[in-house]
């Protein structure tokens, strides 16, 4: 797979990356009522993604959830 393509990980993979600083997790939720209710430890909404979007590193993974 490409660097830029979509794949499945893991909880456990999901998690490392998360830990390590890897990766970035994203609630697929933009509503701050829904984000509240499915929000993971760390993750951030979608709103706070599209906003912080053009600041983040390049080769840090994403990793979307939703419920």
């Amino acid at each position: 797979m490409g660097k830029d393509s979509i794949r499945r990980v893991t909880p456990e993979d999901a998690h490392r990356r998360i830990q390590s600083g890897e990766a970035l997790l994203i609630c697929a939720y933009d509503s701050d009522e829904k984000f509240a209710s499915f929000q993971l430890a760390g993750a951030i909404s979608l709103g706070e993604f599209k906003e912080r979007a053009a600041n983040l590193r390049r080769e840090q993974g994403l990793i979307f959830y939703c419920a």
